[in-house]
């Protein structure tokens, strides 16, 4: 393509289309969720599925403002973003709205707005700009504080919502790191890190009763030292057998140990003190651990009818009875993907599935072929957010993961969420298009 064509020859069309095609599916689902088995009222804006078009409107309207924006806008305004979502973050939790237990939002007439919609794409530009800027990446420790830190405050913010599922889309940007030249052990420490917690949750749901009155969970302490030995012992022998790496390997070994301690108790006083009993209930169904309630699994057992009774080609639209009759909560935001399985069958899944895919994949391709560091961390970034929502939320219905409330991108509705979604893909698309004529 050449340098001077017109910016509307350089946007890649095949992203913005992939975009295009996952809003119109959850334009036909929300109306589907939303219609009550009667007729469906498109044009009713006092209504969620009038609100929705309004939304899917206002998002193609931002994209086109954001794709004739000279890129070089939101490299210099980074900053700038990062610093008004995290007043936002805090300015939420003093005068925002609680709903669904979290004081996420903020309630302007019959809208809500929630910033942390906004954060990930504030905290994306800040983090590219901070990393593009630092030759040596994670070579250094100050590097690598300064990057956690950038995605740290903002996670922290939200945590005090509280708002977990947001918090753990926030922890996949650890793939950016590991892009941009972070250590594979790290990625070692976190496997690890899950084994601990998968551990600490499985040992947490038993109790030993000690001398003197203590009680402690069973053996966790067990699980812990057994996977850390088994995974750092894996990771460590081929040093054992350099000299001059010895010593280097035996301070990293006992540091690890120290932590996984230490991340172990951590994980245990959080499930029982920080996490709400609805909350610690569904960790617990996700592990099949009985918590003495017939009920903390409603939510995951009629998802996974709704799934089931689709068969292959699904019942058709508006002819699911378990969407029309709202047995499945929230199915028009956090457990859409039952209506699109319930009335469009494997088929319907398979289709969004392929979309979401081809979409990742896409932003990939387009990061790899930067020639400037900060649009190629900021595509990662992207990459990293989008797939964290898409695999929580599958994995969420299908009872692969605990029910934490993200909604699927693009699809469910939600301004806030639809509106930050466009912002984080189309900033990607414009600098994408100056490609060739920008180095930075």
């Amino acid at each position: 393509m050449r340098r001077t064509a017109p910016i509307s020859q350089r946007i890649d069309w095949l992203t913005a289309s992939f975009v295009l095609a996952l809003m119109l599916i959850g334009l036909f689902n929300v109306a589907s969720a939303t219609a009550d088995a009667s007729t469906i009222e498109w044009f009713d804006f006092s209504g969620k599925l009038g609100k929705q078009l309004l939304w899917v409107g206002a998002s193609l309207i931002l994209a086109f403002l954001l794709l004739v924006i000279e890129g070089e806008f939101f490299i210099r305004t980074s900053i700038i973003h990062y610093t008004l979502n995290v007043l936002l973050l805090i300015a939420v939790l003093v005068v925002g709205k609680r709903i669904g237990g979290a004081k996420s939002w903020f309630s302007i007439g019959s809208i809500g707005i929630q910033p942390s919609e906004f954060a990930k794409t504030g905290t994306s530009l800040m983090l590219a700009w901070i990393l593009s800027r630092n030759q040596d990446r994670f070579n250094q420790w100050e590097s690598l504080f300064k990057a956690v830190a950038i995605v740290s405050l903002p996670a922290a913010l939200v945590l005090l919502q509280p708002d977990a599922g947001t918090v753990l889309v926030f922890t996949g940007l650890i793939l950016v790191f590991y892009r941009e030249g972070l250590s594979g052990n790290v990625l070692i420490a976190v496997l690890c890190a899950l084994l601990i917690t998968i551990a600490t949750i499985l040992s947490g749901a038993s109790t030993i009763q000690y001398p003197g009155g203590f009680e402690s969970t069973g053996a966790w302490i067990l699980w812990v030292i057994l996977i850390s030995i088994g995974i750092f012992l894996w990771a460590t022998v081929p040093e054992w057998t350099v000299p001059r790496r010895r010593k280097r390997t035996r301070r990293t070994v006992l540091f690890s140990f120290a932590a996984t301690i230490i991340l172990s108790v951590g994980l245990q006083f959080g499930l029982e003190e920080v996490l709400r009993p609805h909350q610690r209930d569904r960790i617990h169904v996700l592990f099949g651990i009985d918590v003495g309630n017939p009920d903390a699994d409603y939510n995951i057992r009629h998802a996974k009818a709704a799934i089931s009774s689709g068969g292959f080609a699904g019942k058709g639209f508006l002819k699911g009875p378990m969407t029309a009759y709202g047995f499945v909560p929230e199915q028009e935001t956090d457990f859409i993907f039952c209506t699109i399985a319930e009335e469009w069958g494997l088929i319907g899944t398979s289709a969004t599935v392929l979309f979401f895919t081809l979409l990742l994949l896409r932003i990939l391709t387009l990061a790899e072929r930067q020639r400037s560091d900060f649009t190629r961390i900021y595509a990662y970034a992207v990459a990293s957010i989008l797939f964290m929502h898409y695999a929580i939320n599958v994995g969420m219905v299908l009872g692969l993961a605990p029910v934490i409330g993200i909604p699927l991108p693009f699809i469910s509705a939600g301004g806030s969420s639809l509106t930050g979604f466009t912002m984080l893909v189309f900033i990607l698309l414009r600098l994408d298009a100056e490609r060739f004529t920008v180095l930075r």
